[in-house]
């Protein structure tokens, strides 16, 4: 297991603060009062630390798979148009990130971030069915080298407030690659084909990089 790169100065600056607080918890509480309130210090940052963790995995790929972008759990399934790039029919496949899951997004398949773009918003919660078009989100769509175009968008949630993006409109991109990375708690969507074979149902959990939300037809 890793840091993420995003968690390095809001470690550093929450690390200062609470050495500062236990500091003058030793300093001017009994002990009686001291040890709760450290345990409680100690704990909290250890929140924060698991928050930006990077576990090590063995990815899953393949030409004809959707991998998961996000760890959380998947929240709908259902048939929708897409309009705001594809203007189609699509599944849409939401997975919903609590605090406690891992945050680094992956990229779902392989081929040329043919469209980007971040669209300023709410901070609805990442549930709510507004979410998806009226919170902060970025929504890029991958153009497969077999002319397929799949859309995954980060969508920020009630305690999200920054959404990281790694990624150029035009790069060649591969699958599992990072491309960002959503600070405490939000959904990713995918818009995929309507003839994709789907591998998840709601409620099931994904891990990015690893779990194969559905198969496209050849």
């Amino acid at each position: 297991m890793t840091l993420h790169k995003e968690g390095y100065i809001f470690l550093l600056a929450s690390g200062l603060i609470l050495t500062i607080l236990v500091g003058f918890i030793l300093a001017y509480l009994p002990a009686w009062a001291s040890y709760p309130l450290l345990v409680l210090a100690i704990a909290f940052y250890g929140m924060l630390v698991q928050f930006f963790r990077i576990p090590t995995r063995s990815h899953t790929f393949g030409d004809n798979l959707i991998i998961a972008p996000a760890d959380g759990k998947v929240v709908v399934i259902e048939k929708v148009f897409e309009p705001e790039y594809l203007l189609q029919d699509c599944l849409q496949v939401s997975i919903f990130m609590s605090p406690v899951n891992v945050h680094q997004n992956r990229v779902p398949v392989s081929g040329v971030l043919e469209y980007y773009k971040y669209h300023p918003g709410l901070y609805l919660v990442a549930w709510h069915p507004k979410s998806s078009t009226e919170n902060e989100r970025n929504t890029s769509v991958v153009r497969m080298a077999n002319g397929q175009k799949i859309l995954f968008r980060q969508i920020a949630g009630a305690l999200a407030k920054r959404i990281c993006y790694y990624l150029k409109q035009g790069q060649n991109v591969t699958q599992n690659q990072e491309f960002g990375f959503i600070k405490f708690g939000s959904r990713v969507d995918l818009f995929l084909p309507l003839d994709t074979q789907l591998d998840v149902k709601i409620g099931d959990l994904t891990k990015n990089g690893v779990t194969v939300i559905g198969k496209l037809s050849a």
